[in-house]
């Protein structure tokens, strides 16, 4: 083990255990939950030991500064620390873990920025508790409104704006015109850097994608005495939008998943009267993400039709192709001599990308797997990305 393997690895054994679920092997580091808010204190002292003052946006935003913050012109990297539900180590945390180790990489060689360096920490990305992707990055880009985004509300009631103790500040354009560059490290999400035998990749783009709740209405009644004719039952329409979802997708070369459904009442001996599914689905062009959803939607109408149920469809967020600056791209994958990959998870590099220029390193997963315990990587890779991400810091920031 090198050196910085070794520093990355006793770096990493600080957060490791926090949040982890015993049963499942799994991550539940919700958004402002006791894990996620340890993990944000120790975000804190970590920037106090490198003498880096840290600064929140009102949103929920940890920064983390290395040089004036007045100055301007600053090199923005970092990611999150929430999980979905039952989620891998690495989606989030590495992008912090590395950033830090890039510092310091950085001043043990001696190097100065002329420019400022930004660690940060962005809240909900994964939008497992209140149900909207990227919530910290799109509050501060001004990509969601102060209203709606306060309002949103956990499976148990808490409202995000209660959940963070304040009414969210919203965008910040003085704080984003600060910052002249965003470079996210985050682990590759695919088995394309072991298919290529490289470990760190550079991101093109990232494919438009969204969440789309469908709700499914008919008539609550007794499982054993309602005739199978007399039934508006709500759970064959959803069932059959899943297969559609399904199908449309495989018909396109898109992305479709169901994997969160609510029912009422929810008893084994009762015909709902309510069924809700969240479909999120993805695309490599916009028109085919618009056609598959459109698909699905028009094959559940006609389905609902035939139940005597009733459909209701809502779009809860929705986020256009990101080609990220392909410049920088370009410049970053010659740097390094890394291969450039497209990819279809959403990132708050991918809000990012409409308002400054932004790049993605991606750090080898053998198994290919994420949002899930099986997601991994391994301390030399990590320690390859990070020294990936202090010469991407070196050249923008110290030149």
């Amino acid at each position: 083990m090198t050196d910085l393997a070794g520093r990355f690895r006793r770096l990493w054994d600080e957060i490791a255990p926090v949040g982890r679920d015993a049963g499942s092997g799994g991550y539940l580091r919700y958004a402002l939950t006791e894990p996620e808010v340890w993990l944000r204190e120790w975000f804190r002292e970590q920037a106090d030991r490198r003498g880096m003052p840290v600064h929140s946006d009102g949103n929920g935003n940890l920064f983390a500064w290395w040089g004036d913050p007045a100055a301007g012109e600053a090199v923005l990297t970092g990611s999150h620390f929430d999980s979905v539900p039952h989620g891998g180590a690495y989606d989030g945390p590495l992008g912090i873990v590395s950033a830090f180790l890039a510092v310091d990489e950085l001043r043990a060689a001696g190097v100065t920025p002329v420019r400022p360096v930004v660690v940060g920490a962005f809240v909900e990305e994964e939008g497992a508790r209140f149900g909207v992707p990227c919530l910290g990055s799109r509050l501060l880009t001004g990509e969601i409104a102060v209203e709606r985004a306060a309002g949103l509300r956990d499976a148990a009631g808490v409202s995000f704006a209660d959940a963070l103790g304040d009414r969210p500040a919203g965008a910040d354009p003085a704080l984003l015109g600060r910052f002249a560059a965003f470079v996210e490290l985050h682990v590759e999400q695919g088995r394309a850097l072991v298919e290529q035998d490289a470990p760190v990749a550079v991101a093109s783009a990232i494919w438009p994608h969204g969440r789309w709740r469908f709700d499914f209405h008919g008539e609550g009644n007794h499982a054993g005495t309602t005739r199978m004719v007399d039934r508006r039952d709500p759970m064959l329409t959803y069932a059959f939008t899943v297969l559609a979802a399904n199908k449309e997708a495989r018909l396109r070369d898109a992305h479709a998943t169901v994997a969160r459904v609510a029912v009422e009442p929810n008893a084994t001996n009762a015909i709902p009267s309510r069924v809700t599914g969240w479909l999120d689905a993805r695309a490599a062009e916009p028109e085919t993400l618009h056609g598959l959803v459109e698909a699905v939607r028009a094959k559940a109408a006609e389905r609902a039709r035939r139940d005597g149920t009733e459909l209701a469809l809502t779009e809860e967020s929705a986020t256009p192709l990101v080609a990220f600056d392909g410049g920088l791209a370009k410049r970053l994958a010659t740097l390094l001599d890394a291969p450039v990959l497209p990819t279809g998870a959403g990132h708050d590099a991918g809000v990012l990308a409409a308002h400054l220029p932004t790049a993605m390193l991606f750090v080898r997963n053998p198994t290919g797997v994420s949002h899930s315990p099986a997601e991994s990587a391994t301390d030399a890779d990590c320690a390859a990305g990070v020294t990936a991400l202090a010469r991407v810091l070196e050249e923008l920031a110290c030149r």
